[in-house]
């Protein structure tokens, strides 16, 4: 295992399908279960395993240079997948309303941005509060996506309009919802343009589109005077051996609406 150099660090950004790499998987599990354990969040739908097995499941994770740890990840799950979108499974007995929303929105290819996540040792680099955002931004119109949602923290609402994203205030509560536990909210979130980002500021749109030109990178990013080498390769491997439209085809054909009960609601 590489030792992370606090002082220059140095760590490689890579994006890949989930069925293709389940190493990787564990390893982004294990991490994201750490973090989430260490706030009292035991039970969460985008920490699940079955996106492991799902061949509409992006990730994204942020990893020492020969691949042994992982620092921090987030993943890009599209709809019509083995899986209803996370937000579905953590939303829907709340409010029904949310499966139509998706539905409208996934007929042109949508998906979801979820299980975002950093780890101590790489916290106050951007790595979880920027540069994987914008990847996963990035990396969703190289799978085809006109839009993203997703299911945001107090703390990563205004992280997320950053790259474009506004409130979805036609479902819970003007868009917000107990979860992941009854003391927590989490909004509602959608991005509808992923090809412009019209609503993104000049700088993360910028970053974006620049990776979207060079995904095979190696940049050197600064948050409030911390600097982190990160090497992208967020070019997706194997992407034609899976097909966009055939999983927009699945959203259209699936009714997760009457597969989710009242049992599979996530509070703890």
């Amino acid at each position: 295992m590489s030792e992370l150099n606090k002082e220059k660090p140095v760590v490689r950004l890579r994006a890949f399908r989930a069925v293709d790499d389940h190493k990787s998987c564990e390893l982004f599990i294990e991490g994201h279960t750490r973090v989430l354990t260490s706030i009292g969040v035991t039970k969460v739908t985008s920490s699940k395993q079955e996106w492991m097995y799902n061949p509409a499941s992006f990730v994204l994770i942020v990893e020492s240079i020969d691949g042994e740890f992982v620092y921090g990840g987030a993943r890009v799950h599209v709809a019509g997948g083995t899986q209803p979108l996370p937000i579905e499974e953590a939303t829907g007995i709340l409010d029904p309303k949310i499966f139509d929303i998706i539905k409208f929105y996934a007929q042109f290819g949508t998906g979801e941005i979820c299980g975002l996540w950093n780890s101590r040792e790489i916290a106050g680099y951007g790595i979880g509060s920027i540069f994987l955002t914008r990847a996963a931004v990035a990396i969703s119109s190289q799978i085809g996506l006109q839009s993203l949602f997703a299911l945001c923290a107090p703390y990563t609402v205004s992280m997320a309009e950053l790259v474009g994203y506004e409130h979805e205030k036609s479902v819970g509560n003007a868009g917000t919802f107990y979860y992941p536990k009854l003391d927590l909210v989490a909004t509602a979130m959608v991005l509808k343009d992923v090809n412009l980002l019209s609503k993104a500021t000049e700088e993360d749109k910028s970053a974006i589109f620049s990776l979207r030109q060079n995904p095979n990178i190696i940049r050197k990013e600064t948050l409030r005077k911390k600097e982190i080498e990160i090497h992208y390769c967020t070019n997706i491997p194997n992407l034609k051996e899976w097909s966009l439209n055939q999983t927009i085809e699945a959203s259209q054909n699936i009714d997760y609406k009457n597969l989710l009960n009242a049992n599979q609601i996530s509070f703890l």
